[in-house]
Parts: structure tokens; C-alpha cells; sequence
């Protein structure tokens, strides 16, 4: 390992700062030369003397800088020196002016004035005793913030992390990482349990501590949230934690106790499935067992019949019908009567079986009675197609919710502006793609409606369940608690699909015939990787857009897995080489070994709720600005700064946003996606490769997810026994869910 190299100087100028993450472009005088350095640095300010260490490095555009790693400030150590500390606009107050006069009254002692004696700083003409005491405050504080950067860099704590852990906790910074540095965990974004632990581990924190063991089970409870998890089993949690930390079960069950009377889990039982079983004990995070508990109640109140004559209902469905001239089956007729009716109900069903219609049948019979409706959908791609088949104007659920922050503070969250105390004012709400909706987005929707408002569910429970923890459609009709109204008749339009076809066969377990005499479904047998990546190429560059009049980046490759010859990040490289090859015209950026190009089709990775936004009007005027950036969203890198270090991504909808190259890592490229990825996306055309893969990932519900994404074609390239194999393949990863056993509970109790 190369020795790192060493600069000293005085910072001249700070270029720029993004002030989220700390990342400086500075100017370093040094000895009557000037030196570019870039690095994570939120504390230093202009005039300050530091020592640096780090690497020279080249810079494309802006040639060679120093990269820096670590620093220390340096005492100034002559008048001249502190002159130019002060008047440097360090010292909040001090301007160039004061600094002479300070410097002036006290030369080389001034420093030592300023620490031991700051009273007689008000012996300086313009300062009083009251800013002398400011003074010598704020280079206090630069001095403690300085040392305990130190300190935090001593046990491999990098200058970003200890800036946040330093603004977190201050001087109790010291205190904190020798008694419990698990807390960190808790209290600040980005310090998991894992770095947490590597930093108990160098201050020599027991392998047994109770605060390690309640940390890491408080680890393996959230891990769960991202399989989907609500709780888990206790021997599920004892068996995770045992593996993670290295103790035995006996042990942790003293902390799952007191995790317990702390308020951070609750312990319940399950009925046992067997006579003579013992009952099962459950272990929920405890926000996850009350966003249970806080649903299912919200659920019940908005579960009442409204007073309406449902013979009277039945005569307006017929007068919307010959006044539209659409024509309801039997199963859609009850769907509408259900919706007038019922504060709260469900429809449910597959493609072709007349979802839109009878939504729009919905649509026009509250609009008929005078009613305020809202629609709604889960992501901008959903949002977008409701808005098409409705005529009505459709938005994302956080857009329907308000949700708004200040990134400027920290400890302000960001929240939905709509909630219990600003409710949404309407009569009627329809959320569509339902399956999608995890247990927070249930709750805060469900915090922003009233009783008395009528909310309609639709969905396809068949469908993989959200991205997010919980398994909310299935559960809501699982409780059997609300109205439900199944649609399975498939209309002759829809039957003259054979993707809609196909996918009922693959929901049933049925064969799906491979001639390829179809107009929307083909299946092109390969069994070669290297073919099967060529003929992927070609049919999204050149064949399908022309067969459904369509950009390339409107075509989507769908794939089981992430890894593997056919898997997102190997395809993603394959198709970025063709689809969007390197030119001198386009910047690029080198992300975690894998590059994003101006023109690259890219995916927004995780919830980003403070990503500010806008939509441009003619000449880039700004129309419209927002908040969040979502799991799943597609976009479109339009460019890439070096200087600034900046990525902008425009996605769906005409929405900007701005990326610091810090926050790259939400992104990843997007011509090929996850078959989970797509859930509740629409696409011209598909295009699915499947040649083999792990039994419990090949599943049915996948297959199944992945054709009813396709609008106008469904492309299979690969094997027909791993295809037909995954259509006999019904297994379904459980969730471990309470939401319908909590509404049931809620029923029984205000019967």
C-alpha cells in the first residue's frame, strides 16, 4: 500500500460545496502557488491552514487536483497567519478589517487572547463585550469540532460519517462511541449496524454486550422489512440473530425481553395451527406492529354502508350505460353498486376482464351525483395509464398525499401534508394497482381519508406483492371483512389477446401452445448464451420498435434475477455497449465499476423523499417543482457535469432532477429491469429470457407478472422447459403479515 502524499497551505477559496453530503471544490495556497482539491470537507472555511493528506490526481476536464482523505486545521502560527484566519469569514461577524485591527492590538499572542482572555478582545475599537465572548465561542467550538474529528478518524471513520456523527451528538460524541456506539445506528442516516459494530469492535466493545444484542436483533427485525416481513417467527429472529452476532439463543432472549419494556419489539403469540402445538411467538419492530394496528383500525372506520336505495343505484348504472353505450356483465354491475353503497371495497381481477370499464362506469356514475373523486396510483407509469383509460387526471399516491420536507434541516422530516389533521377532500378516492402498496403507504394514505369518504381498492392480487414490507391487497381480501367483487370474465376484445390469454393459462396452470402463429405472443426458443444476448440486441434496436411503433428505450427486457449470464447487471452492460455506445460527445461517470453515459436509461434504485424536482416549459422556465423520487421510476440521463458533479436525469412525466455524484448509487441502469422492478409498469412491448434459474425465484406468479406487463407484445427468448416449468412451479415466498388477522380482530371487537 502506497504511502499517501502530504499538502499544507491555506484554503484561498472554496469553489463549491454541495451542502448535503460536504463534497468541496477548494483553491490551496501554498507558498505562492495554487492547488485544486476535491474531497469530503464540510467543515473547513476560507482561510483556514490545513494539512492534508491524499492523492494527486488527473481530472479530464479540469486536469491535475489533490484528492484529499483526511486533514487537520493547523494553528496559525504567526500575526500575519491569523490575520488572515480571521478575515477570512471563519469567524461569523469578523471581516477583513476587524481581523487588522484584532492583529494589530495583540500580534502573535492573539490567538492566546482569543482562548484564555476573550474579554479583552473588547479592548478593540468596534467590538463589545458581548460579540468579544461570540468570538472566542465560535473558535471554541472550531477547536472541539477539530479535535473530535480526530478522534472519530482514529478508529477508521471516514471525514464525511464523523462530520454527521459530530453534528449529531457534539461533544457527547466521546461519551457515546465508548459507552454504547451502537446508538449510532438509531440516531443517524447511514451508520447501519454493521459499521456500528466495526466501530465497537475497535474500541474493544464485548462480543455479548447487551447493547450489541439488541442492536442486532433490532438489525435483523428491519433486514426482515426488506423481504417484506411485518414480524418474525421467535425461533426465525434467535436463528437470524445467532448467525449475525455470534451468541447463543439463551442469551438473546434477555435482550428480546427488554427490547420488549423498552418499546422498541413487541412479542405476541399465534394460535397454534395443530390441536397439541405449542402457540407460535411472534417478534415485530414495534413502528411495524403499530402501522398494523393503526391500518386495520382506520381500515374498520372507514368499512360503513352508506344510505343509498340499491334499486335506485341499479337504475342510474343503466342510464350511465346507454348514455356512454358501454355494456356491464353482471360481475361489473355489482362492482358499481358495491362502490355506491360501501364506504370501503375491493375490486380485484386479472387482464381483459374489464378493470378500466368498470372503473370508468364508477367514474360516471359519482361524477352524475355531483361528487369530488380523486384516482390514484402508486407510481408515475400506473398514474400515467389510469390517467389514459379514465380520461381523468390521475397522480401518484405521494403526489395525492402532498408530500413535502425541508432539506435544508436535517431533523426535519420529510412528511405527507396531508394527513388526520388536513385530510383530503374528496367524496370518493379509486387507488389503482393496489398489489403494489405496501403497509406505509397504506397507513398514510388511510391517515389522509375520512370517514365517510368512499375509497375503492383495485388490483391483481395475483400479482408479486410490494417491493415494500407487508402484503396489503392479499390481506384486505384474505380478512374477508370488506366488500369484494372478483371479475374473471374475460371480454371478446381482450380474448383476441394472446397475452391476455396466455396469462390467464399461466395463472391457471395451464399450457401455453409455442407456435408462434400469435400477433402479440412469441416464444423464441435459443439455448445458447451468447445467442440469446444477440438476439435480445437486435430485437429491442431494430425489430420490436418498428413492430409496435416504439423507441428502443420503450422496450423493456425483463428477467428474473440479478446475477447470472441473463441477469440485470450483466445485460445492462451488454445493451449499454449497443444501445448507447461511448462517443466523444457524451460525459460519463464511473459508478461502484459501472459507467452512466449521457443517454443511458437508468432506474431510480430506493425512495429518495428529499430529491427536489421540476418540470421545464419552453426555454427550460421552470413550471412546476416537487419533492421524491421513487423505487422503480425510469428516467433518462440527459446530463453529466464533472465540474459540478452533477447528474441530470429527466423521468417520466418531464421531471428534472439533480444528482451529486454521491448520490449516483440511487441509480442503476435500466434496459434491462427485474421482473419485481416492473410491478405496476406498462410497456409497448416485453421482452422476457429464461433459461434457467433458482426453483424458488422461477415461479408462476413471476411468469405471470412479467407478460401482463406488455400492451402490445410479449417476446420469450430461451428455453421452453424452464418456461413451462415455471408455469407448474405455484410456489409463493410467505410473508409474514398479521394485517387480516388484525382487521378481523377489529370486527369481532365493535360487533
Amino acid at each position: 500500500m502506497s504511502e499517501k502524499e502530504k499538502v499544507e497551505g491555506y484554503v484561498e477559496h472554496i469553489i463549491f460545496r454541495n451542502e448535503e453530503n460536504g463534497y468541496t471544490v477548494l483553491n490551496l495556497s501554498m507558498k505562492g502557488r495554487e492547488l485544486t482539491c476535491v474531497g469530503t470537507l464540510p467543515m473547513i472555511g476560507e482561510g483556514e491552514l490545513i494539512e492534508a493528506s491524499g492523492d494527486y490526481i488527473e481530472h479530464a476536464a479540469y486536469g491535475k487536483q489533490f484528492r484529499i482523505e483526511s486533514y487537520e486545521t493547523k494553528v496559525p502560527q504567526d500575526s500575519v497567519a491569523l490575520e488572515r484566519y480571521l478575515g477570512s469569514g471563519a469567524i461569523k461577524g469578523v471581516g477583513a478589517a476587524l481581523a487588522a485591527r484584532i492583529v494589530r492590538r495583540f500580534g502573535d499572542d492573539t490567538l492566546r487572547i482569543i482562548e484564555e482572555e476573550p474579554e479583552r478582545l473588547a479592548e478593540v475599537k468596534g467590538i463589545s463585550e458581548r460579540k468579544a465572548r461570540e468570538i472566542a465561542q465560535q473558535v471554541a467550538e472550531k477547536a472541539e469540532m477539530q479535535n473530535a474529528m480526530i478522534f472519530l478518524s482514529g478508529y477508521g471513520i471516514a471525514l464525511n460519517l464523523g462530520a454527521k456523527i459530530y453534528q449529531q451528538y457534539g461533544d457527547n460524541v466521546y461519551r457515546i462511541l465508548k459507552e454504547n456506539p451502537y446508538k449510532m445506528a438509531e440516531d443517524i442516516a447511514g451508520v447501519g449496524f454493521r459499521t456500528a459494530d466495526e466501530i465497537a469492535g475497535k474500541i474493544g466493545i464485548a462480543v455479548d454486550s447487551e447493547f450489541r444484542i439488541k442492536s442486532g436483533l433490532s438489525y435483523v427485525l428491519n433486514q426482515a422489512t426488506a423481504e417484506g416481513h411485518v414480524y418474525l417467527p421467535e425461533p426465525v429472529l434467535l436463528r437470524r440473530g445467532q448467525e449475525l452476532l455470534g451468541v447463543e439463543p439463551e442469551r438473546m432472549q434477555k435482550s428480546l425481553q427488554d427490547m420488549a419494556i423498552d418499546k422498541k419489539a413487541v412479542i405476541r403469540e399465534l394460535p397454534a395451527e395443530r390441536e397439541g402445538d405449542e402457540p407460535l411467538r411472534i417478534v415485530y419492530a414495534s413502528q411495524y406492529y403499530y402501522l398494523e394496528l393503526s391500518t386495520a383500525r382506520m381500515l374498520h372506520e372507514l368499512n360503513i354502508t352508506c344510505e343509498e336505495d340499491r334499486e335506485a343505484i341499479e337504475k342510474r348504472i343503466g342510464k350511465i350505460e346507454k348514455k356512454y353505450q358501454i355494456e356491464l356483465d353482471e360481475m361489473q354491475k355489482t362492482a358499481v353498486v358495491e362502490a355506491a353503497y360501501s364506504g370501503l371495497m375491493i375490486l380485484t381481477g386479472g387482464p381483459g376482464t374489464g378493470k378500466t370499464t368498470t372503473i370508468n362506469a364508477m367514474i360516471h356514475y359519482f361524477e352524475a351525483e355531483g361528487l369530488d373523486i380523486f384516482l390514484a396510483a402508486p407510481t408515475g407509469r400506473a398514474a400515467k395509464r389510469m390517467t389514459e383509460a379514465t380520461g381523468c387526471e390521475a397522480c401518484t399516491i405521494h403526489r395525492l398525499l402532498e408530500l413535502t420536507g425541508n432539506v435544508d434541516d436535517s431533523s426535519a422530516n420529510v412528511h405527507f401534508e396531508r394527513n388526520a389533521d388536513n385530510p383530503l377532500d374528496a367524496d370518493v378516492i379509486i387507488i389503482d394497482e393496489m398489489s403494489m402498496v405496501d403497509i406505509h403507504l397504506m397507513h398514510a394514505l388511510l391517515s389522509a381519508i375520512v370517514p365517510g369518504t368512499r375509497l375503492i381498492l383495485v388490483g391483481d392480487q395475483n400479482q408479486l406483492p410490494s417491493v415494500g414490507p407487508g402484503s396489503v391487497l392479499r390481506d384486505l381480501i384474505r380478512s374477508e371483512c370488506f366488500p369484494i367483487v372478483c371479475l374473471t370474465h374475460i371480454f371478446r376484445q381482450a380474448s383476441q389477446s394472446d397475452i391476455v390469454v396466455n396469462a390467464h393459462k399461466i395463472h391457471n396452470g395451464e399450457e401455453v401452445i409455442l407456435d408462434n402463429k400469435s400477433k402479440d405472443f412469441f416464444f423464441l426458443k435459443r439455448y445458447d448464451v451468447n445467442v440469446i444476448w444477440k438476439v435480445l440486441v437486435t430485437l429491442v434496436s431494430q425489430k420490436l420498435p418498428r413492430y409496435v411503433d416504439a423507441r428502443p428505450q420503450d422496450i423493456q427486457i425483463l428477467t428474473p434475477m440479478r446475477k447470472g449470464a441473463l441477469g440485470v447487471e450483466n445485460l445492462n452492460q451488454i445493451l449499454q455497449k449497443y444501445l448507447n455506445p461511448p462517443a466523444p460527445d457524451k460525459a460519463e461517470r464511473e459508478n461502484g465499476g459501472n459507467i452512466l453515459r449521457e443517454g443511458d436509461k437508468v432506474m431510480q434504485i430506493r425512495n429518495n423523499y428529499q430529491m427536489e424536482w421540476e418540470i421545464r416549459g419552453i426555454n427550460g422556465i421552470v413550471a412546476e417543482r416537487g419533492m421524491g423520487v421513487f423505487n422503480g421510476d425510469l428516467g433518462m440521463i440527459r446530463s453529466i457535469n464533472p465540474y459540478t458533479e452533477v447528474i441530470t436525469v429527466e423521468f417520466e412525466e418531464g421531471k428534472f432532477a439533480d444528482y451529486t455524484f454521491k448520490q449516483a448509487d440511487e441509480l442503476e441502469l435500466a434496459y434491462a429491469t427485474t421482473i419485481h422492478k416492473a410491478q405496476g409498469s406498462e410497456y409497448p412491448a416485453v421482452v422476457i429470457p429464461l433459461l434457467g434459474g433458482p426453483r424458488m425465484l422461477m415461479t408462476r406468479n413471476l411468469l405471470y407478472t412479467a407478460v401482463t406487463r406488455a400492451r402490445k407484445c410479449v417476446t420469450i427468448v430461451g428455453s421452453d422447459v424452464t418456461f413451462q416449468a415455471m408455469i407448474g412451479n405455484h410456489i409463493e415466498a410467505n410473508r409474514y403479515t398479521t394485517l387480516a388477522r388484525r382487521i378481523r380482530e377489529m370486527q369481532e371487537e365493535n360487533a
